[in-house]
């Protein structure tokens, strides 16, 4: 998820939903909408929403008195899926500018769903993420993630490591298998549901593979130029280095795969678990007292800054309208606190000095 407003974010946003969604995003949020479960009056919150999938397709699973909160750092990628919502945006589908980070500016136990489709692997603390997916969903709420695999991008990784070690760039050889690591084991997402708290934790996987005609078009696939190219360039330094290596990258390519095409596979998970609906930690025990103990309510968890105290958490109905007045600080959040982070101004992009090297 990128995290400021630059030419590049806006050039994403204007190719994502013909050139990613459906090759890249539709084959993880499938998964997701098959696990995804709301009761009636359900709060949702999608993080990196991005031009609006899979929280619109969810939106036609809730009642009419269910809300979305869909949020992303992206405002061009939030105005696409403003017009995609139509006459629905603000009023049962609320999409909101905010930079995502391993803490959420929600309070605790609001949400019946928190799902993030293929964001996940992106934030900086993916177990951390996980952990504050569980604090802000409601006790028995449903946490969804799906994120790429181990494995993912393999064959291009092979040839990567295989271009580093013929040309003695060991140091780079540990850099590359450092990004490797960043996608994660099933057993290691699933850890991280573990961790967080969550209960009837599950996981379904998926392979599918990408088909490309050549080295060039490889590069330049928006799935791969917007994905993980640039940590690809960034584990290859900078300057005549990475040019070298991304030359013989390509030509490496063009001349195992010749007239056929490259081939490269990615291993899809969806992982799902649940909120316990009762603490599972093991009371102290507690000396017997004589007199009546004074009953202390639990402070109030430190307001973020600039953000009024929250209010209760808790969803009525307005019998005279129909509608729901939602009592949450969430909507304060979202339309009072989240509108006020200063967006940065738009930055031109640095040129890469590898591109040159690439559309050759």
């Amino acid at each position: 998820m990128m995290k400021r407003r630059t030419q590049r974010v806006d050039k994403l946003a204007q190719v994502y939903d013909e050139e990613i969604l459906p090759l890249w995003s539709m084959r993880f949020g499938r998964m997701l909408l098959r696990h995804v479960e709301a009761p009636p009056k359900a709060m949702v919150l999608d993080v990196g929403c991005g031009t609006g999938y899979p929280a619109l397709d969810v939106l036609r699973k809730l009642d009419d008195q269910s809300r979305i909160i869909a949020i992303d750092c992206a405002s061009e990628m939030l105005n696409v899926a403003r017009k995609k919502a139509a006459d629905l945006a603000g009023r049962r589908i609320f999409f909101r500018t905010e930079t995502v980070k391993s803490r959420l500016s929600f309070t605790a136990d609001v949400y019946d769903v928190v799902m993030a489709n293929d964001s996940l692997w992106e934030l900086d603390d993916p177990p951390a993420s996980v952990a504050d997916f569980a604090r802000v969903a409601k006790p028995g709420g449903l946490v969804l993630v799906t994120l790429p695999m181990r494995g993912s991008w393999g064959e291009f990784y092979d040839i990567y490591r295989e271009v580093l070690t013929k040309h003695d760039h060991h140091d780079i050889l540990r850099k590359l298998e450092e990004e490797e690591q960043r996608y994660p084991e099933p057993e290691d997402a699933v850890r991280w549901l573990e961790q967080a708290g969550l209960t009837d934790i599950g996981i379904e996987t998926e392979q599918f593979e990408l088909l490309f005609r050549s080295s060039r078009e490889f590069f330049f696939a928006p799935v791969v130029e917007f994905g993980p190219l640039p940590g690809w360039k960034e584990v290859a330094g900078k300057g005549e280095v990475m040019q070298e290596i991304f030359w013989h990258i390509k030509e490496a390519i063009d001349a195992y795969f010749g007239d056929r095409a490259f081939s490269v596979t990615i291993k899809a998970a969806c992982l799902h678990g649940r909120k316990p609906l009762v603490s599972t930690a093991v009371p102290k025990p507690v000396e017997a007292v004589t007199t009546a103990p004074t009953v202390v309510a639990p402070a109030a968890p430190p307001p973020l800054p600039g953000v009024a105290p929250p209010k209760d958490p808790s969803i009525d109905e307005d019998a005279s309208t129909g509608e729901i007045e939602i009592a949450t600080n969430e909507i304060q959040v979202v339309d009072e606190v989240i509108d006020s982070l200063a967006t940065p101004a738009d930055e031109p992009d640095e040129e890469d000095d590898a591109d040159d090297v690439l559309r050759k």
